[in-house]
């Protein structure tokens, strides 16, 4: 009699031996490849003798009732989630009390031959038949009991695998063999049920794969392959063909989204993604076609963009506006079209030109340039002043909104004597104080202006000779508007007098305080206002002046000497005060609300808007407004254009 030792040594050799063979056998089974086994050349699995273990594929239709086991597109499995499945059982073995003889050790050896050559069960020489007769001979042997618990989870994990690619007669002839077989009732008792679910969807499956093939794929929606596969999977859940068979279905959805990406049609792509996206949100072929289609609509759409910008640069807004539309409707994130949506907004309101962008003008006739121009932002305000507030006068009222809706520049500066002077050499022009004689200088003896009849436009505030980069003073209103007459003449382009929406708009700076750099005493020097510590030649102040506020200048400065408002503008409300084009009106009761000139025809008297070098703070107020004749010539007044866009 063996010791005890052999004895756990062949228990312990013919365990591993079990292992190695079931292990063998079922990575046979369900991974053939890795033995280098086609399994669609695999033999048709029967219970004979002999025959070798068949691929996963689901078998090639050869009669009509095949047809319905093949119903649906082809599977792909992973089997291994099977074989984890039954790993977690555990076999019952017997307490063996003594070695297995020798007999029953040569019906196990064939048992195991037998299960490695894939006679599972079925007739006398399977193993299932060895396995239960070396049991019968020994009901202790734990070999005999590991083999057929083996036998039947190899059975088990066939007939799943069966019922789930389909195949109905392959797991009713396996069932058939686990029923020879020991303690599998309750086995028995699930896959029954389980290929009966198989029996009652194989004709659901075949009119699937039928509707599919008309191309119904997922119409119409109640007769369409998708609802035929939802309703198998009602049944059945877990069924691998409706699966597979749903899958086609999207993939047919996403070839109509692709044909449509063909055409360019991003609409009709974009829908029928949709439509794909609502079958099985977020497989890998959905992914796929949905990144394909982003390229391609990112690429469509830049090709269109930049057919845009040439349409701008070609001076074509209508096709621009067109391309750029059409742009972001294809991809409405694209990458740039704000800023082409910018440049078309820049292109109709300013003429291409961006807001705060300085430009000048070339003569067309003769050498030389027209002043430099800021570029306005174009919006609303409200203007005038506010009627609850003291300080202001009744003609400055009342405060009404204004909306300047017409893109324009203007003149950063009030214009030079330099600038005067070329016009009236180049044009003949003869201005008023030369036609008219004389003009209005100051006198610092009494501190007021006087008129002068040798006073004309060569000369600064105080009658002497006037330096060029200084404000042109003591002109007209049919000076300053001969003046922008003339530029529009050299330049081909539309200059003339800001109105007086345009000059209040411009020197709030988009503010709505007192002035534009607030509401008291500058901090700095922001303008050439009259200061409490400015001072004359001869020691004169000012009587009514900002208080603490020094600039360094009694009469005019070197235009641009100071700082500029928000838009860009130097001297806007101080130096000197400046003429525009509308008539005197007492309040602004039925003034224009679109930014326009108020005019009336043959009005004499002007306004004259701005604070000068002489001006009191009240009259240096954004809001703040003066009426004076058209033929007046004042060392306090100036002017500056604005050119339209």
């Amino acid at each position: 009699m063996p010791s005890n030792a052999i004895l756990r040594n062949q228990r312990a050799l013919g365990g591993a031996a079990g292992i190695i063979v079931l292990g063998f056998a079922l990575t046979y089974h369900f991974f053939p490849r890795l033995l280098h086994v086609d399994p669609t050349q695999a033999p048709r699995r029967s219970m004979s003798m002999g025959e070798a273990v068949p691929g996963r594929d689901v078998p090639q239709a050869s009669t009509p009732a095949m047809a319905e086991v093949n119903a649906g597109p082809p599977l792909t499995l992973a089997s291994i989630s099977v074989i984890v499945a039954h790993s977690k059982k555990k076999a019952d073995l017997p307490e063996q009390l003594s070695a297995d003889p020798p007999a029953v050790q040569a019906l196990l050896a064939r048992a195991s031959k037998a299960l490695q050559a894939g006679q599972v069960a079925g007739d006398r020489n399977s193993a299932g038949a060895l396995f239960a007769q070396a049991l019968k001979a020994k009901p202790d042997s734990r070999r005999a009991a590991q083999g057929l618990f083996d036998v039947k989870a190899r059975l088990v994990a066939d007939i799943e695998q069966d019922i789930a690619v389909g195949d109905a007669d392959a797991a009713k002839d396996q069932l058939d063999a686990l029923r020879t077989l020991p303690n599998a009732a309750e086995d028995i008792a699930l896959l029954s049920a389980n290929l009966k679910t198989l029996t009652s969807v194989r004709p659901m499956l075949a009119k699937a794969a039928s509707l599919l093939a008309q191309g119904k794929a997922d119409q119409p929606v109640d007769g369409s392959a998708l609802d035929m596969y939802r309703q198998v999977q009602r049944l059945d859940p877990q069924n691998a063909v409706a699966e597979q068979g749903i899958m086609q279905v999207q993939r047919a959805v996403l070839d109509r989204a692709l044909a449509a990406l063909a055409q360019s049609n991003f609409a009709g792509a974009d829908a029928a993604l949709a439509e794909a996206q609502a079958i099985r949100p977020g497989s890998q072929q959905m992914q796929d076609v949905s990144k394909r289609l982003d390229d391609m609509r990112q690429q469509r759409a830049t090709g269109v963009l930049a057919q845009a910008h040439s349409a701008l640069d070609s001076g074509d807004l209508a096709l621009a506006r067109k391309l750029a539309s059409q742009a972001q409707q294809i991809e409405p994130n694209l990458a740039g079209l704000s800023e082409l949506e910018t440049q078309l907004t820049n292109a109709r309101l300013y003429a291409g030109h961006k807001p705060g962008q300085i430009f000048s003008d070339g003569y067309v006739d003769i050498p030389g340039r027209s002043p430099m121009m800021v570029v306005v932002p174009i919006g609303s305000f409200q203007m005038g002043a506010p009627d609850n507030q003291d300080g202001y006068a009744s003609y400055e009222k009342p405060q009404h909104p204004v909306t300047l809706g017409k893109g324009f520049a203007m003149a950063r500066s009030a214009i030079t004597v330099g600038q005067f002077r070329e016009f009236v050499r180049n044009s003949g022009y003869v201005p008023d104080s030369i036609r008219l004689g004389g003009a209005s200088v100051y006198d610092e003896r009494s501190g007021a202006l006087r008129d002068d009849a040798n006073a004309n436009w060569q000369d600064d505030y105080a009658g002497s000779k006037a330096a060029d980069d200084l404000p042109v003073v003591n002109i007209s209103w049919n000076d300053a508007k001969a003046y922008a007459d003339w530029l529009t003449q050299r330049t081909g382009k539309i200059y003339r007098l800001p109105n007086e929406a345009e000059f209040e708009y411009s020197l709030r700076g988009g503010t709505s305080t007192r002035y534009w750099w607030g509401d008291g005493t500058p901090t700095k020097p922001v303008e050439n206002l009259t200061g409490s510590g400015d001072r004359s030649r001869n020691g004169r102040r000012w009587s009514n002046a900002f208080r603490g506020y020094r600039d360094g200048y009694w009469g005019p400065a070197p235009v641009m000497s100071f700082a500029a408002n928000p838009f860009g503008l130097y001297d806007i409300d101080g130096n000197v005060s400046e003429w525009v084009q509308d008539c005197w009106h007492e309040s602004y009761v039925r003034s224009p609300g679109d930014g326009s000139a108020w005019l009336n025809p043959g009005c004499s008297t002007h306004v004259v808007r701005g604070g000068s070098w002489g001006s009191s703070p009240d009259q240096v107020n954004s809001a703040y407004r003066q009426g004076t004749d058209g033929s007046a010539r004042s060392g306090r007044v100036g002017f500056r254009v604005v050119r339209e866009l």
